[in-house]
């Protein structure tokens, strides 16, 4: 069982190196990190816009019930 166990985390192990060279050296690398790189942008954008709408509907809400 262990044997199998360890071949396995091994076999995973240098796929998981292959796809890393591959992503940072093959065809393709630069759109990859490109692509990366604009889809963080995006979901940094849209906590931020989450984060600023949370905020303004509380501060609506608070000045709102100090004027009833």
């Amino acid at each position: 069982m262990d044997i199998t166990k360890k071949a396995k985390e091994e076999l995973e192990d240098r796929l998981d190196k292959i796809e890393a060279f591959i992503a940072s050296k093959g065809i393709g690398s630069t759109y990859l990190k490109k692509a990366q790189k604009t889809q963080r942008d995006i979901n940094l954008a849209l906590v931020l816009s989450g984060v600023v709408t949370i905020a303004g509907l509380a501060l609506w809400m608070k000045l709102r019930n100090t004027q009833d």
